[in-house]
């Protein structure tokens, strides 16, 4: 072990004197202050673990440049907040299980300690143990054969106090955060080794639940998890029954069970049995010179360089709290603290701002008197409250400011979310909402309006600031729909209008109406443009504008282009497309040809060159045509918004767009 720290522990309940216990037996590590809520407990906490330095308040803490890593042992509902804080104070931060209440909080906080170079870990103990290291080594060895099912308990009966952390809603209560973790991650680790990865997710959750009628969460809860090459798993947990607390593992060829999979101690004797099939038993001992808290604090130690542990990865835990969530869907649980109502705050608990060092570029729309980002986010994904809260401020906190939506996204869902959001937060004024609505087969005058005015009071607003219809109807007069747009726009309903998935034709014949008759046209248009060429449209009456005409066109009348799949649906991405991958149908319906795969082939070599990921180069291709564009970006995960921003920065010449466009 190279590395040696100074450790601060953020909290002063159960669990943060059992890592302090343990941190006196590491080989790394040494206790230099604790932070606590009280002057009284933190000096109490310090005189029994020998903290010389206890501090009054968190802050104080994380304010101490000789505390190098912090453990935060606050209930999992202050996880991501203070993981947060202390990874802009630059300490490096282990952070107890669960990491957060949600895959969206973690994504927040996975994002700061990328951001601010520090280390990351989730507290997963049981993990640095030696009998996990022999577990997975069993099972990829082929010890028992093929994985066929994983049985997994942590269960344990709690006195019933409705108001303590484990059975109160407002505290994010219950078996499956507090414990159930645990069984999900161990399911995924074995399910991994069986395969061939360090983990594997699950392609189905069911899960069944007791949810209290007082206490409002899952006071036990069984899931039933599908993976990859047949294994299945049953997960078990609560904290109002008394579960076994084993894993078994039962194979093709024979089973696994561990008797103390969860918490082995030092001095004890600890054993894995394997039973092969027509053979005797066979006990295999573990041994450990440490306990595992001290062996959690050295692990930390070990990778800090890497700034995350194999052991617990980044990817790893955004899984396995993804994999929650869902057990939690399934059984109908949601906390307080996920609903919008009342949340002004962001996931760090501190108004939403523009970060210092944006890198953010802006343009104009005519008739929207606000600068628009060159970014537009996509708000068509999103479902629930947290992950729309988590990728909006994250965005906004880049400089972005423009939001893309439609009538028809999730149902309304999108546009109630991307309303919501805007009302918490307070931002109206400092956003363009771009909408959408009118698609086939309601692409009539009437039903423009009509769904219009249903958006408005979705999106909680007045106005919006660029109003697209989704499709064209080619079928009715371009003045039926230039008039109704202008009566709307007269209104101050919509401040700009244009098209989605309308020909060049049919948007200079309706700018053309629009002239004649003293009327506004169409101000941008929203078809697809990228890079690589759309085959074959990804939806019926889809349009592109990446053809030569068309951006002939659009230079000729600067006419703005807010193009969606500007990425091509992630044709750019590493290993994403190749000839010889048929398993994606749709990218091979709508992305595959030959001319496309040589212009990956020149993105790849740019990319090389420059230095940066290819679907750079892709997104900047879009954002540096002769004509005004915003490409629309529909990330999914928070890294996803980080590693498009790059494009941004980039520079490409009219000979680079032609050369990556097979145009030279």
């Amino acid at each position: 072990m190279s590395k040696t720290l100074t450790w601060g522990i953020i909290g002063t309940g159960h669990i943060a004197s059992v890592f302090a216990r343990g941190l006196a037996e590491s080989q790394t590590g040494t206790l230099l202050a604790v932070g606590s809520r009280s002057q009284e407990t933190a000096y109490t906490f310090g005189e029994t673990w020998k903290a010389p330095r206890r501090y009054s308040s968190y802050e104080e803490l994380l304010a101490d440049k000789d505390v190098q890593a912090v453990y935060i042992s606050v209930p999992h509902p202050l996880h991501a907040e203070w993981a947060i804080k202390a990874a802009e104070a630059g300490k490096h931060v282990l952070c107890e299980k669960p990491i957060a209440l949600n895959h969206a909080e973690a994504m927040a906080i996975i994002e700061a300690a990328h951001h601010n170079n520090v280390f990351l870990m989730e507290a997963f103990m049981y993990r640095c143990h030696p009998q996990t290291a022999k577990l997975v080594e069993l099972v990829r060895s082929g010890a028992i054969g093929q994985v066929r099912v994983i049985q997994a308990t942590f269960s344990f009966q709690t006195r019933f106090n409705p108001e303590s952390r484990l059975l109160k809603n407002e505290l994010g209560g219950g078996g499956i955060l507090d414990v159930g973790c645990y069984c999900a991650s161990l399911a995924r680790l074995i399910a991994g080794a069986a395969t061939g990865k360090d983990f594997a997710e699950p392609t189905k959750v069911t899960g069944v639940a007791h949810l209290g009628e007082i206490t409002h969460v899952d006071e036990y809860a069984i899931a039933s998890l599908e993976f990859p090459g047949g294994i299945l798993a049953q997960l078990f947990t609560g904290v109002q029954a008394n579960g076994e607390n084993t894993v078994r593992i039962v194979g093709s060829e024979g089973s696994i069970f561990v008797p103390t999979p969860w918490v082995p101690q030092t001095g004890e004797k600890i054993s894995i049995f394997l039973k092969k099939n027509g053979e005797e038993e066979q006990e295999i001992v573990i041994e450990s010179d440490r306990g595992l808290y001290a062996l959690e604090a050295d692990t930390v130690a070990e990778y800090l360089d890497a700034r995350q542990s194999p052991t617990m990865s980044w990817d790893d835990t955004l899984g396995n709290i993804k994999t929650l969530d869902r057990w939690r869907e399934a059984i109908g649980l949601v906390y307080e603290a996920e609903r919008p109502e009342g949340k002004t705050l962001t996931v760090s608990k501190r108004p939403l701002a523009v970060r210092d060092g944006s890198i953010m570029k802006y343009g104009r729309l005519p008739g929207v008197d606000k600068p628009v980002s060159r970014l537009i986010m996509g708000v068509d994904n999103q479902v629930t409250w947290p992950h729309t809260a988590a990728m909006l401020d994250d965005f906004f906190e880049r400089g972005g400011n423009c939001f893309d939506s439609a009538y028809i996204y999730g149902g309304g869902a999108c546009e109630k979310l991307l309303g919501q959001w805007i009302k918490n937060r307070g931002v109206r004024e400092q956003v363009v909402i771009l909408d959408k609505g009118a698609h086939s087969p309601y692409c009539t005058p009437e039903w423009l309006e009509k769904q219009f005015r249903i958006s408005l009071d979705r999106l909680q607003t007045d106005y919006v600031d660029m109003y697209m219809m989704h499709r064209d109807n080619p079928e009715i007069p371009v003045g039926e729909f230039i008039t109704v747009l202008n009566e709307l726009k007269n209104e101050g309903r919509m401040r700009a209008f244009g098209g989605s998935n309308w020909s060049i034709e049919r948007i200079a014949e309706a700018n053309a109406w629009a002239a004649e008759h003293g009327m506004s046209g169409f101000s941008a248009i929203s078809n697809n443009f990228s890079l690589a060429r759309m085959v074959d449209p990804v939806w019926a009456g889809c349009i592109s504008a990446s053809d030569k005409r068309s951006r002939d066109w659009l230079t000729e009348h600067n006419m703005a282009l807010m193009p969606w799949s500007s990425q091509a649906r992630g044709f750019f991405l590493p290993g994403r497309a190749n000839p010889n991958d048929l398993s994606d149908a749709e990218l091979v319906r709508c992305w595959y040809s030959d001319d496309n795969f040589q212009r990956l082939e020149r993105v790849n070599q740019m990319a090389k060159e420059r230095g940066v990921l290819p679907i750079n180069i892709a997104l900047a291709y879009v954002l540096c045509q002769p004509f005004p564009t915003f490409p629309l970006i529909g990330p999914r995960q928070i890294s996803e918004t980080r590693t498009s921003f790059p494009a941004l920065e980039i520079e490409l010449t009219p000979e680079e767009l032609r050369w990556l466009n097979l145009e030279d």
